[in-house]
């Protein structure tokens, strides 16, 4: 179908996460060799993009977003003439390349921050937030921030000298107002640029500026180091850098936001072309607060004229198969190590329901890997075996949701590799590998393989406004255009299907013209 439109605006986009895809050389550790082996799984579930996960040389003390080099490949995964194969045959696939670009801090291992601790009078200490510490003797940290993963966000070195860390200490914050750091990111992006890629997504895209006098936290303030107004002229210059390359790359934010209008700003016309929702990723399965979040990020976006994204998963947040599967009404991202009750086979309805929900909303969608087979969260993994260091610091981990995925077999490494995996997998996956799901219509991989190909086919889903249906409460129901309507039924019992003339696809059986609780259709409609 011929579409004038910029790829972003409504693409498909599915996040790899390279130690978890496949592994080719056999350490247990996934790599560019086995992404590239399967990427015919990716042209036949028939997404437009790739997001590639940070995949650069790390010490790996938070999992690759510790980056010590943005211009190589980490051994682990490869090789750069690898990473530049893999780009070139996902091209011929039809799939585009989104990278990740971590601007907040780098590794402590990085050429500069070594530079910073050798001396005091190194003008790389510039580059960082060091600063000296409270008290006669400097032994107090320069303010009482707590970082993102919980514990203090400085740290001491040698010569007395504190540096600023909103992560782990191995992660120390760049110091954005210095004209070097600017001028470093812009030659990365003009690297990855000319190498092919078709976007950069941005790592905590609202955390680069920090307010030079170092206030205190204080409760109902706005943080000292959070959506500072600064941040919005890197991501000018950014845009005109990505649009010197023909217009059609695209540079996409992680934002979080408490603030529709806050968001809003990072979208708009010369800053970023989208960012991810998460709102949408955050709310519970409910019809009115689903209802009430798809309003508000319409209404944001149009505001700017950014196209909207709809993201179930990704690689910090609990599986939605688990979220949607708890039995009682509290709502977390994190893992479920409370002990929740969790009922897989709903989490499981409901999660294919949710498929149809955010492919058929107008803008972008995000599919993260492991979601179209249907995976829940591994919350058994041994905490001896936790990599994640979330989980020293703050008391859980993500490691649950970023289990290698099963491809084949009836037992682990179910065809992800040749030696045990770097996360253990859950035996009860053998019925959710591709090779078990391939074929089957009533699968979690074929609904998606078929939802997708709808909707790359489907006029009616691209850039044509939504508008919500008068039914029940309880149902989520709206149409795109003239002829196409989804129907969400979120109450607890059976309802009947608005007047149409044909079904497209369900995401589960129906009872005659009855639609069963959590289920959701797409029609053909009645005009």
């Amino acid at each position: 179908m011929s579409d004038p439109s910029p790829w972003w605006r409504d693409a498909v986009i599915y996040q790899v996460y390279p130690r978890s895809y496949a592994d080719a050389d056999g350490d247990g550790v996934g790599d560019i060799a086995g992404i590239r082996a399967r990427l015919p799984h990716l042209a036949d579930l028939g997404v437009d993009a790739i997001w590639m996960s940070p995949w650069y040389p790390s010490p790996m003390a938070d999992a690759g977003y510790d980056v010590a080099d943005f211009r190589d490949i980490d051994p682990v995964f490869g090789t750069l003439a690898e990473a530049e194969a893999l780009i070139a045959e996902s091209h011929a696939l039809g799939i585009r390349m989104i990278v990740d670009i971590v601007p907040n801090h780098i590794s402590s291992a990085h050429p500069w921050f070594q530079a910073a601790l050798a001396s005091p009078a190194a003008p790389e200490r510039d580059y960082f937030w060091f600063r000296p510490g409270r008290g006669p003797d400097g032994a107090g940290m320069p303010t009482d921030w707590r970082g993102e993963f919980g514990g203090t966000a400085w740290t001491r070195v040698d010569d007395g000298a504190w540096y600023l860390h909103l992560f782990t200490p191995e992660q120390p914050d760049l110091n954005w107002d210095h004209p070097g750091v600017r001028a470093e990111f812009e030659s990365i992006l003009r690297f990855w640029f000319d190498r092919g890629v078709d976007g950069i997504r941005i790592d905590s895209a609202a955390l680069l500026f920090k307010d030079p006098a170092l206030p205190e936290v204080v409760d109902g303030r706005p943080h000292p180091f959070h959506d500072l107004d600064e941040v919005h002229s890197v991501y000018r210059a950014w845009r005109r850098i990505a649009d010197s390359y023909g217009g059609d790359r695209a540079l996409i934010g992680e934002v979080w936001m408490p603030s529709v209008e806050r968001f809003a700003a990072y979208l708009r016309p010369d800053e970023l072309h989208a960012a991810f929702n998460f709102d949408f990723l955050g709310c519970a399965w409910d019809p009115a607060l689903m209802r009430a979040c798809v309003d508000r990020t319409l209404d944001a976006h149009a505001a700017v004229g950014a196209p909207p994204t709809w993201v179930l998963s990704n690689h910090d947040v609990t599986r939605h198969v688990t979220r949607y599967g708890r039995t009682d009404t509290t709502f977390s991202f994190d893992n479920n190590l409370d002990g929740t009750p969790v009922d897989l086979e709903l989490g499981t309805r409901r999660a294919r329901a949710a498929a149809l929900l955010s492919l058929s909303l107008p803008g972008a969608t995000y599919i993260y890997q492991g979601e179209e087979l249907g995976l829940w969260e591994n919350e058994n993994i041994p905490p001896a075996e936790f990599q994640d260091p979330m989980w020293g610091r703050r008391g859980h981990s993500r490691d649950g949701c970023r289990v290698p995925l099963p491809w084949s077999g009836s037992e682990p490494p179910f065809g992800f590799s040749s030696a045990t995996p770097w996360l253990p997998q859950p035996p009860e996956w053998k019925d959710r590998t591709v090779q078990a799901q391939t074929g089957d219509p009533a699968s979690m991989l074929e609904l998606y393989r078929e939802a997708i190909a709808l909707r790359r086919a489907e006029p009616a889903l691209h850039h044509t406004a939504m508008t919500w249906l008068d039914v029940q409460p309880a149902v989520l129901a709206y149409t795109r255009g003239a002829d196409f309507a989804c129907v969400v039924n979120m109450s607890g019992a059976a309802v009947a299907l608005p007047g149409h003339e044909s079904l497209l696809l369900s995401s589960g059986p129906l009872d005659g013209d009855l639609l069963p609780p959590d289920t959701a259709v797409w029609l053909r409609r009645q005009t």
